[in-house]
């Protein structure tokens, strides 16, 4: 039956005055994110911490002992511990070379506008800070002591942090027995429940792929990076492995970052330009290798997450909350779009945020 022309006009303005209140809500709710970043980023990544302890305490319960597995607290306990270990053996090793790379990183720029000035580039090309054009735009790139200081900053500020964020941690631990109680109460039907479990099953195991490959890839690329900047003589090697470990982290922007920046230390430490290019060539060829072969590899199309949606997630959650937001940008999306996929009447969005179109969502049945 052909739905009357009267009633197509009546519900125009309805549509309209619902794609406002949504757009509306949208902006509120970024604002919100950004001006309460003091509240909720400590949340965020002690929540996000919770579960890669819940995750790891899971791995442990799978390891067989004998003809008996590892209890289920007991593996808790040990993924508490493992990551106790981990962190305070991360600041230690940090906080002690921190300092030993602040005192040498102006000397390190010196060198650097040296070399680059040395270059027999074009006059209008050549490295100055203060001729504008491209070579402004050189010094502003290739300015170490602005960049490693903003890494630094993000590393203390985190630190900072980390008290109110192991607060978090201990009641997500203390209330996560409840969780299931909790979703039961508020679905309420038992129908929906399932479906409701179905989602945050998906969610969980998406986001549990997502996160095993990314530590194992990464974890791979940093030691591979460290072996071949100390065999090739750079300076502080361990700091720039550690750092190019979680900088691959971050999508893309994070691979090219964890190259050029150990290349241009040693072009700032060498007289020439032959352990620059080695570093360029070499770490170059890691992530090409790591990032372009082997993890989409073992990623497969899981995941299914636009290359430009990814781009642009990232900078989005960047100017919302700095590095770690850079850091969470691709659970947060993988998330949204399974929520977004669940909705028929947002399931054009996930459908947008997809690579090739095809999205999984959870049915009645």
């Amino acid at each position: 039956m052909a739905v009357p022309l009267t009633d197509r006009c009546n519900d125009r303005p309805m549509k309209i005055l619902k794609f406002a209140a949504v757009a509306l809500v949208t902006v509120l709710v970024f604002y919100l994110l950004n001006a309460g970043q003091d509240l909720l980023l400590p949340l965020v990544i002690a929540i996000t911490l919770w579960y890669l302890i819940n995750l790891l305490a899971t791995a442990f319960t799978r390891i067989p002992a004998g003809p008996y597995r590892i209890p289920g607290p007991l593996g808790l306990l040990a993924s508490i511990l493992t990551f106790l270990l981990l962190g305070w053996g991360l600041i230690n090793h940090l906080s002690s070379r921190i300092d030993e790379v602040s005192e040498v990183i102006p000397v390190y720029q010196e060198n650097l506008q040296a070399r680059l000035a040395s270059l027999p580039l074009p006059e209008s090309l050549r490295f100055d800070t203060g001729s504008g054009g491209f070579s402004q735009l050189m010094g502003e790139w290739m300015d170490l002591p602005n960049l490693y200081g903003s890494l630094a900053l993000s590393f203390t500020s985190l630190l900072a942090s980390g008290g109110i964020i192991l607060i978090y941690i201990a009641f997500l631990m203390i209330e996560q027995g409840n969780f299931d109680k909790k979703i039961s109460a508020l679905v309420g039907n038992p129908e929906r429940e399932k479906k409701v479990r179905r989602i945050i099953s998906r969610i969980r195991d998406d986001i549990q792929k997502y996160i095993s490959i990314k530590i194992f890839t990464s974890t791979l690329t940093g030691l591979l990076s460290y072996a071949f900047l100390l065999a090739v003589g750079v300076d502080f090697a361990g700091v720039w492995g550690l750092l190019i470990f979680l900088l691959n982290f971050i999508p893309t922007i994070g691979s090219i970052i964890a190259t050029i920046f150990p290349a241009a230390i040693a072009l700032a430490q060498s007289d020439g330009l032959t352990l620059f290019f080695l570093v360029l060539g070499g770490i170059g060829a890691l992530q090409v290798a790591i990032g372009n072969f082997l993890e989409p590899k073992l990623m497969g199309s899981s995941l299914n997450l636009s290359p430009i949606i990814i781009l642009l997630n990232l900078a989005l959650w960047g100017n919302i909350w700095g590095v770690a937001g850079m850091f969470l940008c691709v659970p947060l999306l993988i998330i949204t779009t399974i929520v977004l996929a669940h909705f028929p009447q947002t399931r054009a969005i996930a459908v947008l945020l997809s690579s090739d179109g095809r999205v999984n969502f959870v049915t009645d049945d």
